[in-house]
């Protein structure tokens, strides 16, 4: 740093330019070092990705979606490999760990703290992404189970009842992927609880106003067996009664019987 005075416009422009040579001599190490980090950053991610996909292949990843996916997502997403996918995101993640610790090398604090928001912001997508994709399999899923058991049971109309439950599903799948993404999340908690607020009003006024006779005849039917079990029980206590009232007249007379007979046994013996 030059700190002497400044006299004339050649020692203005001298002094700036040593400043600036000073500078970038000091950055030197710290630039050298930031890109030694993310050279190794970019070997390493390559090196995990490639081992992701490797180990997703094996697994058996792409044929199981090239199996399943296409009755859900079309012919189109045969072409779509979860192994490359997932070693693509497993590559970006750790290439913006290592483009952290460079800016911070560099001593950028705010370059740093943007990359840690998007860092942080990674999972939430993943999370979000994975549920887009498995809620279809299980939509699909629960719509065959829906219709085979349905018309099993009789209904005709299975298959409306199998789409309302499939479309159900990938609904509240893209609500939670949405929310997940942290992309209007009051917005979305005000729009779901309008939704099941109409569905239970929905389904209360359809059971009150077409379910009102069956309803009506489960009461008299539970009215009218307790009023049956009533009348036997009131009945039984008749019955049981007049049984008792026999029973004590009987002991009595009885007793009244036995009181001659001992006094017969007796009367020889004090004559």
């Amino acid at each position: 740093m030059i700190t002497q005075p400044i006299q004339n416009w050649s020692d203005a422009i001298f002094a700036a330019l040593t400043n600036a040579l000073n500078g970038f001599i000091t950055a030197i190490p710290l630039i050298v070092g930031a890109i030694v980090i993310i050279v190794i950053g970019w070997l390493i991610s390559n090196l995990v990705a490639r081992l992701v996909r490797e180990l997703l292949a094996r697994a058996g990843a792409d044929r199981v979606f090239a199996e399943h996916g296409g009755a859900v997502y079309g012919a189109q997403s045969k072409q779509f490999k979860p192994s490359v996918v997932a070693s693509e995101i497993v590559k970006w993640i750790i290439r913006f760990v290592f483009l952290v610790a460079a800016a911070n090398v560099l001593g950028m604090p705010q370059v740093s703290l943007l990359l840690n928001q998007v860092l942080l912001w990674i999972p939430n997508l993943l999370v979000a992404a994975i549920i887009l994709l498995v809620a279809p399999l299980i939509g699909r899923f629960l719509r065959g189970l829906i219709e085979v058991g349905a018309g099993n049971m009789g209904f005709t109309n299975a298959a409306l009842l199998g789409r309302i439950a499939e479309a159900a599903v990938v609904a509240f799948a893209v609500l939670i992927a949405i929310d997940q993404l942290g992309i209007a999340a009051d917005l979305l908690n005000i729009l779901f609880t309008g939704v099941v607020a109409a569905l239970a009003l929905a389904f209360g006024l359809a059971f009150g106003l077409g379910g009102r006779d069956v309803a009506s005849r489960i009461t008299e039917s539970w009215y009218a067996g307790s009023q049956a079990a009533a009348e036997r029980v009131r009945q039984a206590a008749e019955e049981g009664e007049p049984a008792a009232t026999s029973s004590s007249s009987s002991a009595s007379s009885g007793s009244t019987a036995a009181a001659p007979s001992m006094e017969n046994r007796t009367a020889p013996g004090s004559a």
